[in-house]
């Protein structure tokens, strides 16, 4: 099934990219809740012109990603977390903390649009990427450090 997407979706696409689906996927949540339209021929026809005038738009988004893009270049991170005397993490650090710790240095980044590869649950160091455009994304280090009490 050819859906088109009305807002980014995490392992699928972007805003108006024309993805195909499974069709339960597409008829029972993408659809209902608004995330995307049945590709059809006229809805095809709509958005072609909707993005041939939203062109400059899209550039200067793509723009203020790059430049979001350049200032969180160098960036790395320290997150402290409380830990066991083994070096394991109670819990775990996900987008959130990173979010978190990026808004202290004044960075306002969304956590949907920050992905962490491995599962974070011991002290070490890390790789987090932002996706911030469909073809800007950074690569941020940060490294986990045990709290201290």
């Amino acid at each position: 099934m050819e859906i088109i997407l009305k807002e980014d979706i995490v392992n699928l696409g972007y805003k108006n990219d024309i993805v195909t689906v499974k069709s339960g996927y597409g008829r029972n949540y993408l659809i209902p809740t608004g995330k995307a339209v049945i590709a059809s021929p006229s809805a095809k026809k709509m958005l072609a012109e909707d993005l041939k005038q939203r062109a400059h738009k899209l550039e200067k988004i793509k723009k203020d990603a790059e430049a979001l893009a350049a200032k969180l270049e160098g960036v790395s991170l320290k997150i402290a977390t409380k830990v066991s005397s083994t070096g394991t993490i109670f819990g775990s650090v996900g987008n959130i903390q990173i979010a978190e710790a990026l808004a202290k240095l004044g960075h306002e980044v969304d956590r949907k649009i920050i992905v962490v590869k491995d599962a974070v649950k011991e002290v070490g160091e890390y790789k987090a990427i932002v996706k911030l455009h469909k073809e800007v994304s950074v690569e941020i280090p940060f490294e986990v450090v045990a709290e201290e009490a």
